[in-house]
């Protein structure tokens, strides 16, 4: 998530004349500032394998997805495809941790990371909190087809929403939205235009240009992700974590998402923790689990 950041000079409405060029050269549309902060897919850890005779899907694993259960683990995380609205094929997984837990999360992970690389998580997760878990690759990552921008984002989220609730018939009472890091953007669009369980939000930030420069003070036509404009209109319950030492969102963006939302709960935040470390501590399994085992009704 490193920017190659221009040499500061005058400053113009919160940026430097160094700055503006170096923005104005993308030139400045969402998905070119898009791509250049955030997007970086790894080379796939997995890929999926499709049966001919009977249709059905299977996952296969290459060392860097750095498997950490049994075989009898990996044959129960179910994989297939489903369709955007933009025509990108997008690969799903669901991983039943909990068959008779209420709530199914619906996780949209971090940046330069695949759903081979996430699924040993998810089971430690997923198992610990009492939960399924339902995850997708976003376009151009994993085994998903087309390249990552802004409109992807949106429309890979929606098409995973509608394979969790029709290919598994959860419906939205009973789905956790997921967001970390850049999947806070996804998780915050859906969030404002469907009613659901509760939000998570890991790490959120504000905006795409308000992360490369720290002293935006308002959303540009040109800015990507601008997520703290459309908080306001989550109805849902939010639970919003982030690291105090944040190195790559600074805990300014989870205190201001935090602010911003109607129905936010008491937050999560890590003392010390940076921005890929919070899963160590253990505060945040303890604050997960009393959220959604005790916040949130279980019956």
């Amino acid at each position: 998530n490193q920017v190659s950041m221009p040499e500061q000079g005058p400053r113009m409405n919160g940026f430097s004349l160094g700055e503006l060029c170096w923005l104005f050269c993308c030139p400045p549309c969402p998905s070119r500032i898009a791509a250049k902060l955030a997007f970086l897919p790894p080379e796939p850890t997995y890929s999926v394998q499709t049966d001919e005779a009977s249709g059905t899907c299977s996952l296969h694993l290459n060392e860097r997805a750095d498997w950490q259960y049994s075989q009898r683990e990996l044959d129960a995380v179910e994989v297939f495809y489903t369709r955007t609205s933009r025509g990108n094929r997008v690969g799903c997984m669901f991983v039943r941790c909990a068959p008779n837990s209420r709530y199914t999360l619906l996780f949209s992970h971090g940046n330069a990371v695949d759903l081979g690389q996430m699924c040993s998580f998810y089971i430690g997760l997923g198992s610990r909190i009492n939960c399924n878990i339902f995850s997708y690759d976003y376009s151009g990552y994993g085994v998903s087809s087309g390249k990552p921008s802004e409109k992807n984002l949106y429309a890979d989220i929606d098409a995973a929403w509608q394979a969790l609730r029709t290919k598994y018939g959860v419906t939205p009472e009973n789905i956790i939205l997921y967001g970390q890091s850049i999947g806070t953007v996804p998780t915050v669009d859906l969030a404002a235009r469907y009613e659901c369980a509760a939000v998570i939000l890991h790490s959120p930030l504000m905006s795409g240009l308000r992360v490369a420069f720290p002293d935006t003070r308002k959303t540009y036509c040109f800015d990507a992700f601008p997520s703290i404009d459309k908080v306001s209109k989550v109805a849902s319950p939010v639970l919003v974590i982030h690291g105090t030492e944040d190195e790559v969102i600074d805990f300014s963006h989870g205190l201001a998402i935090y602010e911003r939302c109607p129905r936010a709960v008491e937050p999560l935040w890590v003392e010390g923790a940076g921005h890929n470390d919070i899963e160590l501590y253990a505060q945040y399994l303890e604050r997960l689990k009393q959220f959604i085992s005790f916040e949130l009704p279980n019956s």
